[in-house]
């Protein structure tokens, strides 16, 4: 069964380096996706990502970044593409190499895979 309170923690520690604001989203996905302690997904994120460690959590950085590759802000920039939703969802399975479930759903219902 594992730990039950195992997601709590994880999530947590994705909170508290910003969620969208930064990269903290992201790594929680890795360390979901891929089983990885955080310290191994931060650094595959950025590495992924083409960024520094230090730069995962600078929302400056992280929002030029998320913003160029369109996966998703959580403020709304009035010069920015809107790339929330399925859009970022899709961009971030792609750029990461993991599977999302709802863009593998979303992908058999609309006869994509």
């Amino acid at each position: 069964m594992g730990d039950p309170l195992g997601a709590e923690a994880t999530h947590v520690l994705a909170a508290g380096m910003g969620g969208v604001r930064t990269a903290g989203d992201l790594v929680l996905r890795m360390q979901l996706a891929h089983k990885m302690r955080i310290d191994e997904a931060k650094a595959a994120v950025a590495e992924k990502l083409n960024v520094s460690l230090s730069d995962l959590t600078d929302v400056v950085v992280m929002s030029e970044v998320r913003e160029d590759l369109g996966i998703g802000l959580c403020h709304v920039e009035p010069s920015a593409q809107e790339n929330n939703g399925m859009e970022a969802k899709f961009r971030i399975s792609q750029k990461l190499g993991i599977t999302i479930n709802s863009v593998e759903r979303f992908k058999e219902r609309a006869g994509l895979k």
